[in-house]
């Protein structure tokens, strides 16, 4: 299989930087792969899981948001946030959906809409972590 360079970036740290089989990235309109050749894209990240695929091993991490964008130099995602599942902290990862639950009263409107489509991600990747598929 034809691999391509692949750099996940962070705020705080260059998270992954590499040859690559396959990205699959959360994206804000669907979840979607990148393999070697893809057309070029630039695609909004929703707070999800990335699984990168190299050599037949699956390394996941967590991203809260970003950009994706695919070039004839490869693939960068720039992660609001990224975290290998081996960093995360499940109890406070937990915490902060709580925090989040509690803080809907908060808002009203448009802003309610998001903070309840942000909670579902973070439901989802909550969810995700507790599944036992999460090989």
């Amino acid at each position: 299989m034809a691999t391509f360079h692949f750099d996940l970036v962070s705020p705080e740290k260059l998270a992954f930087s590499g040859e690559v089989d396959q990205v699959d990235i959360p994206g804000v309109e669907g979840d979607f792969g990148v393999l070697a050749g893809h057309a070029p894209v630039v695609a909004a990240i929703r707070p999800g899981i990335l699984t990168i695929t190299t050599g037949g091993k699956h390394e996941k991490v967590i991203v809260l948001g970003g950009l994706a964008e695919v070039s004839d130099k490869g693939l960068t995602v720039l992660a609001d946030v990224a975290t290998s599942m081996a960093e995360l902290d499940k109890a406070k990862f937990a915490e902060t959906v709580a925090e989040m639950e509690e803080g809907l009263k908060e808002h009203e409107g448009d802003e309610l809409d998001q903070a309840i489509a942000r909670l579902d991600h973070y439901k989802s990747i909550q969810q995700q972590l507790s599944s036992t598929a999460m090989h």
